[in-house]
């Protein structure tokens, strides 16, 4: 039984530190401009830092509270695949504008973002990155010390803390390893449509491979498509429920991957999403609402019978399906090596719009490419879909324009960007690669 009862809030104070256990975050998604955490946790607060841990004692947020720090509103958040995340405000409305939440993924990894800073280079951040087992150290002495008198049972304390230090470095890396291992390798870009729950997804992996393998594609994978086993989904499922363990309850979205899972069949879709559901007990989740998060190709998506979206539909998931596009332009589809017709991937786009409106409970987005080096045509071509085929505003079926360049930011391209989102009439959003 992976669910428990929640266990109360409860906390102590010594000279050094105050711990929280079991501190109730959020317990739905917003879009809000200050900072808020989700879910159930533990903390640790020191007068120069801030640690925070989910349900299995490892460590998934660390901020500094000195002079030092950037921006007291600003975070660092620890992910599932062990990289440190750094959240800024970037000024908020920029921010938020751009892609469409209020606070930046600063990412260590090469990415294809068009603002943020460096972070990564000051020494607060770095610090805290290096020190934050000695934080619980200290925290562990102060709460062990003779001389200090507790009004509380302190042995739930020293637990907590003797258990935090056991997910050190080296084992929180291993679990990621065997994260990787469990999806067959590392998750190299997740659907854009996460951000909606701030990239907590668990990953499931349906499909390998992808239909196109276009020239321009960083995260393409080499395998031919294929889809995976029943058998193999249901081993899947059995070693995330381990992976995840008592933190399971601060999830309740799913990541069908991997680049093309729309292109499996009605049957495993379905009841991997079905299984899922069950097994990771979302309807228990503390957090609430369900989603189910997956990418598609223009092949795909056209070749679906309606009968999948509506089996979806039905499910208690709200569905985002993110289909690459890229172009409507056919210099450009050429030049990158995307083996399709400027017609088909217009097809595809009026295809979106058409699901959009007959489905509630999915959301179908749409990825286009940006570069200052692309064909003259392209982004009249998007333009014309985006604002020619769509005769007024709409809230439903966002696009994503994803910057071609890698670590290299442009004036130009962001400026670009921001004429394009001025005059389409569907949600527009810079769309920033973040792996699991």
């Amino acid at each position: 039984m992976i669910h428990t009862l929640f266990n109360p809030t409860s906390y102590i104070s010594t000279p050094y530190c105050r711990i929280t256990l079991n501190k109730r975050g959020a317990n739905e998604y917003t879009k809000i401009s200050f900072p808020l955490k989700y879910g159930i946790y533990s903390e640790i607060e020191t007068s120069d830092a801030i640690l925070q841990f989910n349900l299995n004692h490892e460590i998934v947020r660390a901020k500094g509270k000195g002079r030092d720090w950037i921006q007291p509103s600003e975070w660092l958040k620890r992910s599932m695949g062990n990289d440190w995340i750094y959240y800024s405000t970037g000024g908020y409305t920029g921010v938020f504008e751009a892609i469409g939440e209020y606070y930046l993924p600063n990412l260590p990894y090469p990415t294809n973002s068009l603002i943020g800073g460096k972070p990564f280079n000051e020494s607060a951040i770095n610090k805290i990155i290096s020190s934050w087992q000695e934080i619980i150290y200290k925290s562990l002495d102060s709460i062990k010390a003779d001389s200090i008198e507790l009004l509380v049972d302190k042995e739930k304390f020293i637990n907590f803390l003797e258990s935090a230090l056991a997910n050190n470095c080296a084992t929180l890396q291993k679990k990621a390893d065997h994260l990787f291992d469990t999806s067959g390798g590392r998750i190299t870009v997740m659907p854009p449509d996460a951000r909606h729950v701030d990239y907590d997804i668990i990953p499931l992996i349906i499909s390998d491979g992808c239909l196109y393998k276009c020239r321009f594609c960083r995260v393409k994978s080499d395998k031919p498509f294929a889809v995976r086993s029943d058998r193999e989904i249901s081993r899947q499922i059995e070693k995330l429920k381990d992976i995840y363990d008592r933190d399971i309850v601060n999830y309740n979205s799913i990541f069908l991957g991997d680049h093309d899972a729309l292109n499996s069949d009605k049957e495993t879709i379905i009841s991997a999403a079905k299984a899922a559901y069950s097994s990771f007990e979302f309807e228990k989740s503390y957090i609430k609402g369900c989603n189910l998060f997956m990418f598609g190709s223009v092949d795909s998506l056209m070749s679906c019978d309606f009968e999948l979206f509506k089996a979806l539909n039905s499910l208690p998931y709200k569905t985002y399906i993110n289909v690459g596009l890229e172009s409507a332009d056919q210099e450009t589809l050429d030049l990158i090596g995307k083996p399709l017709t400027s017609l088909r991937v217009e097809e595809a786009f009026m295809e979106i719009q058409r699901l959009n409106e007959l489905l509630n409970n999915i959301e179908i987005t749409a990825n286009f490419i940006m570069d200052e080096n692309l064909p003259k045509g392209h982004y009249p071509s998007f333009l014309g879909l985006v604002r020619e085929k769509i005769n007024k505003p709409k809230t439903k079926g966002t696009v994503y324009l994803s910057p071609l360049r890698i670590n290299k930011p442009s004036r130009e391209v962001l400026f670009e960007f921001n004429r394009l989102k001025i005059l389409s009439r569907v949600p527009t959003f810079l769309y920033i690669i973040q792996r699991l």
